[in-house]
């Protein structure tokens, strides 16, 4: 069977109306997409122009200060403890205190010294135990004065014993009290 020159024409232009209505809806879709984007980078752009900038970059500095003062508490607290204490020292704070408040230390042991942390930081733990005699006002005083003068310390306990009235024998405490001293670079 051989096609005329007619046939072949409509066959070609037949061909070419298909290829050129696949094309005009590819060129629709090409376009509805092309929309909806441009549609999104406006909400972005107006999105991103209500977007205050100033008051993040001004937070940004307030907390890069407060890391600053962080960092320096934490290094003058490193100090602090790193400093040696042995007991000759805290012996002599705890006499001159006694002493200070009209009490008697009649005992002081100290333990061995053991690895601990405190508060996320390496250190090492020095428990002491003492026993005190005195008035009771005074030894109230005493055991005060002595919380709020050992800054790197820990009081872990306070035992108070009061004898009844008719006996001779003076109220006492027992004191326990963990000395740290920190370990690091």
């Amino acid at each position: 069977m051989k096609l005329s020159k007619k046939s072949w024409l409509f066959i070609a232009l037949g061909m070419f109306l298909i290829a050129l209505v696949g094309l005009g809806m590819v060129y629709s879709q090409q376009a509805g997409i092309n929309n909806q984007l441009k549609e999104e980078l406006i909400q972005a752009k107006s999105r991103l122009d209500s977007t205050q900038v100033e008051p993040l970059a001004n937070k940004m500095v307030e907390l890069e200060q407060q890391l600053d003062e962080t960092a320096m508490q934490s290094e003058a607290a490193r100090e602090k403890l790193s400093q040696p204490i042995n007991s000759i020292i805290i012996n002599d704070m705890l006499f001159s205190r006694a002493e200070a408040h009209s009490v008697n230390i009649t005992e002081v042991s100290a333990s061995v010294a053991s690895e601990a942390d405190l508060d996320g930081v390496p250190c090492l733990t020095f428990p002491l135990t003492a026993r005190v005699e005195g008035e009771l006002n005074n030894l109230i005083g005493f055991i005060t004065e002595l919380n709020g003068d050992l800054a790197p310390t820990a009081l872990k306990s306070v035992d108070f014993e009061i004898p009844s009235p008719a006996g001779d024998k003076k109220p006492s405490m027992s004191l326990q009290i963990l000395f740290h001293t920190y370990e690091g670079s």
